[in-house]
């Protein structure tokens, strides 16, 4: 089966971020749109999926652990404002449960060895993007992305100086 590429994850897609935000739903049937959960694990889910969006990251594992760094040293969401994030009683609770649910469909030994795998692999690219992002100045906006909403990808993309982080 071929699976079509998303036209957000283009590095000069010309989508409104509400238009990559809503393909990315339709192309991921697996995923789930926290726009339908009230909480604050709701929230922080919505802006991860926006940045999956914003840096034309697909939902596999080598992107699942590339975001991170890449959302913590271009945006105003830092490494610490994530610990402090999953230490939050609802969020952590919602974390660890999704987390139970995963390892039972994969099992503990798929999870750590894919992990390890992947990160071999992306480690390369991890050295290149925090040398490229050591000396920011501008800064996404993680949790308040609302106003970039109906601005293109590609707009939004060079006004936060991201086009040279991908590929």
């Amino acid at each position: 089966m071929n699976k079509q590429r998303a036209q957000y994850i283009d590095k000069t897609s010309t989508q409104t971020l509400r238009e990559g935000l809503e393909e990315y739903y339709a192309m991921n049937s697996h995923v789930i749109d926290p726009r339908a959960l009230p909480t604050e694990f709701g929230k922080i889910l919505l802006a991860h999926d926006v940045s999956h969006v914003v840096y034309g990251c697909d939902t596999t594992l080598y992107n699942e652990l590339k975001i991170l760094p890449l959302i913590w040293w271009t945006s105003d969401y830092t490494f610490g404002d994530h610990l402090k994030t999953i230490q939050n009683p609802t969020i952590d609770s919602t974390v660890r449960g999704m987390y139970k649910d995963f390892l039972e469909a994969r099992g503990v030994l798929w999870l750590y060895v894919s992990i390890g795998f992947v990160l071999l692999q992306l480690l390369p690219e991890l050295v290149f993007l925090r040398l490229k992002t050591r000396h920011r100045q501008r800064w996404v906006p993680f949790m308040e992305f609302e106003p970039l909403l109906d601005r293109p990808l590609l707009e939004i993309r060079q006004g936060f100086d991201l086009l040279p982080l991908m590929k």
